[in-house]
């Protein structure tokens, strides 16, 4: 979706009350339920669209799909998911909403563990060699 001029900038001040349909899975997403003003991506796959290059400035002209490829704990204890840009590699964080599909979230939080970045066998003869 390519936006105006009027509306660039607009949901940095403003809460946006727009339904979607997510580019991923294709589920019509409404605002209610994601306990906040500003939905950015879609509860059933954590997928977004790249249309900002600062929150809520829809500067971005990219509108490849961001991918959430992992969740982290902000100070204050808030969970948020980290996207990637399938298209230009773009990097973004986005508070988790109320209605986030749960598993999805800790299939996500879990990869890391379910596929280390170095063999698990070795994890016992390094332990060993301390």
């Amino acid at each position: 979706m390519k936006y105006s001029s009027r509306d660039k900038n607009k949901y940095q001040k403003e809460a946006c009350y727009d339904n979607f349909v997510c580019k991923s899975c294709g589920s019509l997403i409404v605002p209610n339920g994601a306990g906040s003003d500003h939905r950015n991506h879609c509860p059933n796959c954590l997928s977004s669209v790249h249309v900002d290059n600062l929150p809520g400035d829809r500067a971005a002209n990219c509108s490849g799909i961001m991918e959430a490829i992992g969740v982290w704990v902000r100070k204050n204890g808030e969970w948020a998911i980290i996207h990637r840009c399938n298209r230009c590699g773009h990097l973004s964080s986005n508070r988790i909403a109320a209605d986030d599909n749960p598993v999805k979230l800790m299939s996500i939080a879990l990869q890391p563990l379910a596929r280390p970045p170095f063999p698990l066998n070795e994890i016992g003869g390094a332990i060993g060699e301390l």
